[in-house]
């Protein structure tokens, strides 16, 4: 599997951006997307996830402001930010799996940069 992501960049604080991820090779149906994030000094850390035919999980400090959906037919997800903050800052990895014990799948990372 592989995964292309696009769609960071620099933006003030309250901005937007909206990430996506593509991923290729896939052979499973039932999968689960999403993306973490990881700050210079802080460990990676879970942003939002969705699964194919389940519901969506979101961190604490993005719920309500951030919203994950994907698009089956091609194989994406999408990260919609909104009401971006300073602290939001990091490199954005989206990543896929086939579900409990099977392998991670990552992204090469996307700078996302909110300025104050």
């Amino acid at each position: 599997v592989q995964l292309q992501a696009s769609g960071g960049g620099l933006v003030q604080a309250g901005g937007s951006l909206r990430l996506s991820c593509a991923a290729s090779g896939s052979g499973s149906s039932i999968n689960f997307m999403g993306w973490y994030r990881q700050a210079p000094g802080n460990q990676r850390g879970l942003v939002a996830s969705i699964g194919s035919n389940t519901g969506t999980i979101y961190a604490d400090s993005v719920q309500g402001r951030f919203t994950i959906s994907r698009d089956n037919s091609k194989s994406t997800v999408y990260l919609q930010m909104n009401s971006l903050k300073p602290e939001d800052t990091a490199v954005y990895y989206c990543y896929y799996n086939a579900g409990r014990g099977s392998t991670w799948y990552w992204g090469q990372g996307t700078q996302v940069t909110v300025s104050s």
